[in-house]
C-alpha cells in the first residue's frame, strides 16, 4: 500500500536515490504537449487602419477585434499594432488566428471592407511577404508606376440601341464550330454582327440581363460584350462544366466535376485553400473569388436494373435571393445554409437545421406581405413524411429565420415548388398516392403571399398526375399538363391533357378563387412556354419522335366570350397550330413578339436547324443548318420607365403603331425598289455584253469573208438545191378567234 502524504519521511524525499533523466515520460509528452503552429500561415497583416495614439489604441483594438472575429477566432494578445516614434500607430497590425483556414477566410472576406468613411481594411497573409518579396522579385530602387491615360470604355448596354431604329432583338447561334451574334430580321435572314470560329469549347450562355456572353474553355470562363465584342472578364476555374449568374449579374457561380488542383507554383486567381473544391463564387466586377465549396455527397438512387447509383448533383447548387444579398445551398435531408454577400459568411454563423428537407426556392422578387413593413426575403421549402410526422411546406423569412406560414400534407409521394414571377403566389404541386400506393393524383396548394396571413387555396379537382406546370409571367393564370399514366421512359409517350386555370372576377383589386377554364384532351403535348409579357402561351411537344405539335393560344382574345366564361378573367382562343419535326428546344424573345424553335445536333442529327414564328404562330423563317447546336435570344434589362410612363405608352399605342407601320411599309417598298433596280442592272449588263459580242462576231465574219447571216444563206442554198427553177411563193393563213361575246336585250 502506497504511503500517504502524512506518512512520508525525509528519506523518502531523498533526491539522490533516483535520477529524473531516467524517468521515461515520452508518452505523456506526446499526449499533452502543446502543438505550436508551424510557419506563419495563421498570421495576417491588416493595413489601412487609422493612426491613433496610445490612449486611443485600446478602443481601436476592441473595434478591430469585433470585425476580425466575424470570420475566425483571435484575441487581444494575438494582435500587435506597432507604434511610431511620434507616439502614433503605424496604420497596420499583425494578427494571429487560431488556424490557417481562418486566416485565409479573413483575407477572402474582410479585404476591402470599410472601417469607416475614410478607412478601408486591406488584409494579406504574412506569408505573402515571402511569396512576393523574395530576392529578385522586387527591384531595389523604387520606380513610380506608369499611370495610363484615361480611355473611354464601350457601353456594355449598347445593344439596346438598334441602329435601324426598329427595336430588334439580338440572338446567338452555335453552328458546327462557329458562334455568331445576329440581329433578328423577321422574315429576312438574320443580320450578322460578329462571327468567330471556336469561340467556345462546349456552349454559350447570356447573362440574365444580356450584358455578357459567356464562353466555356478548359482554362475557365470568359465574358464578352460591348460593341466590339472584346473580352470583359476572365475567371480561371479549370474544366468548368456549368455556370450560373446572380439575378443582377453581380456574382457568378462556376462548377466543375473535377476538384480543383493547385500546382506547386501557385495559381493566378486561386489559393491553396481552394484545392479540392468544385464550386467557386466570384465577384464579377473585380474578377476575384469570394469563396469556394466542395461538392456534397449525393444520396444514392436505385436504377431500373436494381443497381444503386449516386444521384446527380443538383443545379443550380446555389440559389440567390431576389436582391442578391443572400445565397443559399441545400444539404438534402438536414439543413439549408444561407450566406450573406459579399462576405460569404453564414447568416448568424449557423446553418438552418430542417430535418428531412428535400428542396427549397427563393421568391423571385422581393415579397410584399400585407402588414409587413420590415425588410425581408422569403424562401419556401418542403419536407417528406418522417415516421408519424406529416410532410410539410414552409415559408421562411430572412434574415429573421422566422417561419411565417407552414402547411402539413399527407400521403405525399413528391412535391414541386413554383413561384409566380412577382412573388404574389406560390404553388406547391403535390403528388399524392393512394393507401395501396398503386395510383396517384395531384393537388395544387396555392399560397396567396400578398394577402394577410398568407391563406392557402387548394385546387383538388385534378384526378390525373400533373407532369408540367407554369405560371403566366406577371399574371395570375396558369397552365398544367396531365396524364393518366405515371411519367417514365416508355416506347410510346402517353396521351396528355392540357388544362387552363384563371381567377374569378372579384370586386376592386381583389383576386378571386382559381377556376378551371378549359381542358384539351387526347394531346401529345409535354411542354409549356409562356410569352415573357404574358397573355400568349405556346403548348408544345418536344423530344418526341412521333409528334412535334406547336399550339399557339391567346388568353385575352378580343372576340366573343362564351357564356360559361363570363365570370372568369380569361378568354381562351387557339390562334394557330404548327409542326416542327424533331424540335428539341423553344424560346421566346424578350419582347414577346417572336418565338424560336430548333432541333439541336446535341440531341439528334435529323433535320437540324431552326424556325422562327411570330406570337400568333405564323411561320416567318425556316432554315435547316447542318450541325446546328444552339439558339439563344439576348435578354434585356428591366425597363427604366415608370409605371405611369408605361401606362401612357399603352394609351397612345395606336399613334406609335402608325409610325412603325409607315416605317415597315417604306422598308418593304424600298426593298422592292432595290430588287427591281438590281434586276434592271443585270438586264442592262446582259444587253451590253450581247451587243459587244455581236459586234465582235460581225468583225470576225467580215474578216473571214462570211455572210452576216449564215442561217439565211444556208436556207437559200437549200431551196435552190430542192427546186432550182421554182418560183418563190408567199402563203398567207388567216385565223379568226372570238375574244369576247356579249348579248344585250333592247326593248
Amino acid at each position: 500500500m502506497a504511503p500517504s502524504f502524512d506518512q512520508l519521511r525525509e528519506a523518502d524525499l531523498d533526491e539522490d536515490d533516483f535520477d529524473m533523466e531516467e524517468v521515461d515520460i515520452s508518452d505523456l509528452r506526446e499526449k499533452y504537449e502543446v502543438q505550436l503552429e508551424q510557419g506563419y500561415d495563421a498570421f495576417v497583416v491588416v493595413d489601412g487602419l487609422p493612426s491613433v495614439t496610445e490612449d486611443q489604441k485600446p478602443k481601436l483594438v476592441k473595434f478591430l477585434l469585433k470585425k476580425l472575429n466575424s470570420v475566425g477566432r483571435t484575441r487581444e494578445d494575438s494582435l500587435h499594432m506597432p507604434m511610431g516614434e511620434d507616439g502614433k500607430s503605424l496604420s497596420f497590425a499583425f494578427v494571429e488566428y487560431s488556424s490557417p483556414g481562418e486566416a485565409a477566410a479573413a483575407v477572402r472576406q474582410l479585404d476591402l471592407v470599410p472601417l469607416d468613411k475614410k478607412h478601408t481594411m486591406r488584409i494579406n497573409k504574412l506569408t505573402d511577404i515571402d511569396r512576393y518579396g523574395r530576392e529578385g522579385r522586387i527591384d531595389e530602387e523604387y520606380t513610380p508606376p506608369v499611370i495610363e491615360e484615361f480611355t473611354e470604355q464601350e457601353h456594355l448596354r449598347s445593344f439596346l440601341a438598334d441602329p435601324s431604329g426598329r427595336g430588334r432583338d439580338q440572338l446567338v447561334m452555335f453552328r458546327g464550330d462557329t458562334v455568331g451574334v445576329f440581329w433578328n430580321n423577321e422574315k429576312e435572314p438574320p443580320e450578322n454582327i460578329v462571327e468567330r470560329p471556336h469561340w467556345t469549347e462546349t456552349f454559350v450562355q447570356w447573362s440574365p440581363q444580356g450584358t455578357y456572353l459567356v464562353s466555356i474553355h478548359a482554362q475557365g470562363v470568359q465574358l464578352w460584350g460591348g460593341a466590339s465584342w472584346q473580352r470583359q472578364r476572365r475567371f480561371a476555374h479549370p474544366y468548368v462544366n456549368l455556370v450560373a449568374f446572380s439575378p443582377h449579374e453581380k456574382y457568378l457561380v462556376t462548377w466543375s466535376n473535377r476538384p480543383i488542383s493547385i500546382p506547386e507554383e501557385g495559381h493566378p486567381s486561386l489559393s491553396i485553400e481552394d484545392d479540392g473544391k468544385n464550386y467557386i463564387i466570384w465577384d464579377i466586377e473585380t474578377s476575384k473569388p469570394l469563396r469556394s465549396f466542395a461538392q456534397l455527397d449525393t444520396p444514392t438512387v436505385i436504377a431500373e436494373d436494381g443497381t444503386k447509383k449516386p444521384q446527380k448533383a443538383p443545379w443550380p447548387a446555389f440559389k440567390w435571393s431576389a436582391d442578391e444579398k443572400y445565397v443559399a445551398r441545400l444539404t438534402q435531408g438536414s439543413a439549408i445554409s444561407v450566406y450573406e454577400l459579399p462576405r460569404m459568411g453564414l447568416l448568424d454563423k449557423t446553418t438552418i437545421k430542417i430535418e428531412g428537407v428535400m428542396d427549397f426556392e427563393w421568391a423571385p422578387s422581393t415579397p410584399q406581405r400585407d402588414g409587413v413593413k420590415t425588410y425581408e426575403q422569403l424562401f419556401c421549402f418542403w419536407t417528406p413524411e418522417i415516421g408519424s410526422n406529416p410532410a410539410k411546406v414552409g415559408l421562411m423569412s430572412i434574415p429573421s429565420k422566422e417561419i411565417v406560414r407552414s402547411l402539413n400534407l399527407f400521403s405525399v409521394s413528391d412535391a414541386k415548388l413554383h413561384w409566380q414571377s412577382d412573388a404574389a403566389y406560390l404553388c406547391v404541386k403535390v403528388d399524392r398516392h393512394s393507401k395501396s400506393k398503386k395510383s396517384q393524383a395531384t393537388t395544387l396548394e396555392i399560397f396567396r403571399v400578398k394577402e394577410k396571413g398568407v391563406p392557402v387555396e387548394v385546387v383538388d379537382t385534378i384526378k390525373d398526375t400533373v407532369i408540367n406546370f407554369a405560371w403566366e409571367p406577371k399574371g395570375d393564370r396558369f397552365v398544367i399538363i396531365t396524364t393518366l399514366e405515371p411519367p417514365g421512359p416508355t416506347a410510346v409517350p402517353p396521351k396528355t391533357s392540357v388544362a387552363f386555370f384563371c381567377p374569378e372576377k372579384a370586386k376592386g383589386n381583389q383576386i378571386g378563387n382559381f377556376k378551371h377554364l378549359r381542358t384539351l384532351e387526347k394531346k401529345n403535348s409535354n411542354a409549356i412556354y409562356w410569352s415573357p409579357k404574358g397573355r400568349f402561351v405556346l403548348i408544345a411537344t418536344v423530344h418526341n419522335q412521333q409528334s412535334s405539335d406547336l399550339d399557339f393560344f391567346d388568353l385575352d382574345f378580343e372576340g366573343d366570350k362564351p357564356e360559361s366564361d363570363k365570370d372568369l378573367t380569361a378568354n381562351l382562343q387557339l390562334m394557330n397550330t404548327a409542326e416542327h419535326y424533331g424540335v428539341t428546344d423553344i424560346e421566346w424573345d424578350p419582347s414577346g413578339r417572336y418565338v424560336a424553335t430548333w432541333a439541336s445536333f446535341w440531341k439528334h442529327a435529323m433535320e437540324n436547324g431552326y424556325n422562327v414564328y411570330d406570337f400568333r404562330g405564323e411561320l416567318l423563317r425556316e432554315d435547316r443548318v447542318e450541325k446546328f447546336k444552339q439558339w439563344a435570344w439576348r435578354p434585356r434589362p428591366p425597363t427604366l420607365l415608370t409605371k405611369e410612363e408605361q401606362k401612357n405608352i399603352r394609351k397612345n399605342l395606336r399613334e406609335y403603331s402608325r409610325v412603325f407601320d409607315q416605317d415597315d411599309a417604306e422598308r418593304i417598298t424600298s426593298a422592292d425598289v432595290a430588287v427591281v433596280e438590281q434586276r434592271r442592272l443585270l438586264l442592262d449588263e446582259w444587253l451590253s455584253w450581247r451587243e459587244a459580242m455581236e459586234e465582235e462576231v460581225h468583225e470576225d465574219r467580215a474578216y473571214a469573208g462570211l455572210p452576216d447571216d449564215p442561217v439565211a444563206e444556208l436556207l437559200k442554198a437549200k431551196d435552190l438545191e430542192v427546186a432550182p427553177d421554182a418560183e418563190e411563193k408567199v402563203i398567207e393563213e388567216i385565223m379568226e378567234e372570238v375574244l369576247e361575246e356579249s348579248e344585250e336585250v333592247v326593248n
